[in-house]
């Protein structure tokens, strides 16, 4: 079908971008979209499973985080700026360009890795790449589909992370096994999909629209700055950071078309919003590893873990894709709340049955993933409803900023303590060694989700009473 396109009567202030009205196959583009970001979190997840294993194999275990965290902080910052530059420029550039970064890297990745500074390096570029396609999903579900239907798809694209993150755990457990390596190779099957993405995209751009190259630069190296600190604590980092971001609010009240208004940072409905990202997603890349070292407790491989774990993503893509309906039948409270209990069940009975069985653990395992599967879609819904349509692109950049970038400091501070005896020396259940370790660990991350649900009680009423006046 051909693309049609509607432009919008421009209301907002010179230099500021205007609403794009695209009300073509915008639809049609969102699975290709899907598969391609599936692929990219697919890879992702793999390399997050195993990490380790290929820092070791590289000679280089006490930096094998940063296989990691470095792509996390790259996708943390990427997410914010493709959110951002879709309020401004087209989503048809923008995917091209993130496809040829995303085949480029995975080809270079397979072919070039012989020390841990080129695994970095391409599974950053490989992360840049692929995040396009998730970013213009939700921008396109955001500012194009109907209300009823955006937690839907909300919920599908939610249920694909989770898919992907299923497949990935598997496919890093097994092909670690042959040659890690080939993990590389798994976002080059993005190439089938093209043909059916690019006639169904938006191609417009905004009149009169100016990319803030410098204001993102700013912004961008800020972020980075932070997430590197909490990476190897040195305090260079943060203060360098806090320089760039007192930098960044000056450049932002005195430029003339910055990306980003101190307006946009004044809205406290949103601010409160964005607090239940920071907090719900600190451990999102934490699970995976922990489980993996308790499954060495056991003495099983990364291949044996991955079928036990496997499950727990299954769970989570079920609940993802219901996800949409479950917020329809009961609301957006009574879901956050749901999910986050959950999530925390999950976390406390899994850190019980550290040294019990692992057929045990994969039944809390899929405690907390149904949790995690039913939290995106209310929680993201939540957040952009407390924005205007204009700035659904900037709100769904921080939004992917927000999870991101808190995700890789949890990481960086909790994967290091996984392989350590930090905490050690006692645990519920009478347990010791390892094992109190991992199930200590647990326990913060329960007590980390326990705290975004008070975050929510205590904000929701404000919350609710935005969204409703939305609604109106």
């Amino acid at each position: 079908m051909s693309e049609s396109q509607v432009v919008a009567k421009d209301t907002r202030k010179p230099g500021e971008a205007s609403v794009d009205s695209y009300t073509g196959n915008a639809k049609h583009a969102l699975i290709p979209l899907l598969v391609i970001f599936i692929l990219g979190t697919l890879c992702l997840q793999a390399f997050n499973l195993v990490f380790q294993q290929i820092g070791d194999s590289l000679g280089a275990s006490q930096q094998a985080s940063l296989i990691t965290a470095i792509p996390g902080i790259v996708l943390g910052i990427v997410c914010f700026v493709y959110g951002s530059l879709t309020d401004f420029i087209s989503l048809k550039k923008m995917v091209l360009v993130g496809l040829i970064v995303l085949l480029a890297s995975s080809i270079c990745g397979y072919l070039f890795n012989g020390n841990i500074l080129l695994v970095i390096v391409f599974r950053a570029l490989q992360t840049a790449g692929a995040q396009v396609a998730g970013s213009v999903y939700l921008v396109i579900a955001a500012k194009y589909l109907k209300s009823s239907e955006k937690v839907v798809y909300f919920g599908i694209f939610t249920a694909g992370y989770q898919l992907s993150t299923a497949i990935g755990v598997l496919a890093g457990g097994f092909l670690s096994s042959i040659n890690w390596a080939y993990l590389f190779l798994i976002p080059v099957l993005s190439i089938f999909v093209v043909p059916f993405l690019f006639r169904n995209l938006p191609s417009g751009t905004v009149k009169g629209s100016r990319i803030d190259v410098l204001g993102f630069g700013i912004f961008g190296l800020a972020i980075a700055a932070l997430t590197l600190f909490f990476s190897n604590i040195n305090w260079v980092y943060l203060a360098a950071s806090a320089v760039l971001f007192i930098v960044f609010a000056v450049y932002i009240s005195k430029a003339r078309h910055p990306f980003i208004s101190v307006a946009f940072f004044r809205n406290t409905r949103w601010l409160k919003g964005i607090t239940l990202i920071l907090v719900f997603y600190a451990i999102n890349y934490c699970f995976t590893p922990l489980f993996n070292g308790i499954g060495k407790l056991y003495g099983l491989s990364s291949a044996s873990v991955s079928l036990y774990l496997v499950w727990a993503f299954i769970v989570a893509t079920i609940v993802a894709t219901s996800s949409g309906m479950i917020v329809r039948a009961i609301g957006r409270q009574a879901a956050i709340i749901t999910a986050a209990i959950l999530m925390v069940v999950g976390l406390l009975t899994t850190a019980i049955c550290v040294n019990q069985h692992m057929a045990l653990l994969a039944i809390t395992a899929c405690i907390y993933y149904a949790g995690m599967g039913l939290l995106y879609s209310p929680v993201v819904d939540t957040v952009l409803g407390t924005l205007d349509s204009s700035e659904t692109g900037r709100g769904i950049g921080m939004n992917d900023l927000a999870m991101n970038v808190t995700a890789s400091i949890g990481i960086a501070i909790f994967g290091s303590l996984m392989g350590t005896g930090f905490l050690s020396s006692g645990s519920i259940g009478g347990q010791s060694g390892a094992a109190a370790n991992y199930a200590n660990l647990l326990l913060i991350f329960a007590g980390i989700v326990l705290v975004g649900l008070v975050v929510y009680l205590v904000f929701r009423r404000s919350l609710n009473r935005s969204s409703e006046e939305d609604a109106a």
